[in-house]
């Protein structure tokens, strides 16, 4: 179904290289399926040529080239990106990649009769095991869904939510890299600290939440069992979580979703 289906990326920056980087890295798409366009048109080339992937010059060029459209610019440039093109997109796939754009807000700037879906991605999608969070409300056909599905899946965990859980599920699993990574970041100073080598020391942390988020999905377990088979009555993890437990790790973590949510308001 993919094999002669074309994308095109408005806006290719961090989040869209992703989005493509995973797509080739797990050979879902051949890089000549691939198009993107930007305001950098030389930095455009660069970040596009050297893996085989399409430039193009404006965003008009694009859309008449492209079965799929991703839209990945700021969500401010959307009104100003989309209005000039929006008759040529009323015959395309749409998906957004911008946080705060759900259904409704593309009804009012899209051409009446356009396909769009709203999504947030994350990061990991550009090694094939990120998360895509897609809006329930949306336009597609059924084939169209199955596209999208069938092209997204593998690159990462698609979960659809209401609109108004969009946000805090986007804040959940886009902004909770930033948080992994200073969790992975401070385990290994503290091995460090004790004299394990820092590369060393990085890839144990790394394997670990990978390996214990990975046996959460496959067992469905509560974390709090899982936290529990690790602690031995007595033993040395207990005495670490306790230790969590007072510095305030878990509060730290809520008040960190909360302020996030706070932000968007």
């Amino acid at each position: 179904m993919l094999e002669n289906i074309t994308i095109g990326f408005i806006g290719f920056g961090n989040m869209a290289q992703a989005l493509a980087n995973g797509l080739l890295y797990k050979n879902v798409v051949k890089p000549q399926q691939i198009y993107a366009s930007a305001k950098n048109y030389e930095k455009l080339c660069k970040n596009t040529r050297e893996k085989g992937m399409i430039p193009c010059k404006s965003t008009n060029e694009l859309v008449e080239q492209c079965d799929i459209i991703v839209i990945a610019v700021k969500p401010f440039m959307i009104p100003e990106v989309i209005t000039p093109i929006k008759e040529l997109l009323q015959k395309k796939i749409v998906i957004s990649v911008a946080a705060g754009y759900p259904f409704e807000k593309y009804e009012s700037i899209l051409a009446p009769g356009t396909h769009h879906l709203s999504t947030i991605p994350n990061t990991p999608v550009s090694i094939g095991e990120g998360i895509i969070i897609c809006e329930n409300l949306h336009s597609l056909t059924k084939e169209e869904y199955d596209i999208v599905a069938e092209l997204f899946s593998n690159i990462g965990l698609l979960e659809f939510v209401d609109t108004k859980q969009l946000t805090v599920a986007g804040t959940l699993s886009g902004c909770g890299p930033a948080f992994v990574s200073m969790f992975l970041e401070a385990l290994a100073d503290g091995a460090v600290k004790h004299g394990l080598p820092r590369d060393v020391s990085y890839r144990l942390a790394s394997q670990m939440v990978a390996g214990t988020g990975k046996l959460q999905i496959e067992t469905g377990a509560h974390p709090g069992a899982m936290k529990d088979a690790v602690c031995s009555p007595g033993g040395t993890t207990i005495v670490g979580v306790a230790t969590l437990e007072k510095k305030g790790l878990r509060s730290a973590v809520i008040e960190a979703i909360d302020e996030i949510e706070k932000s968007r308001k």
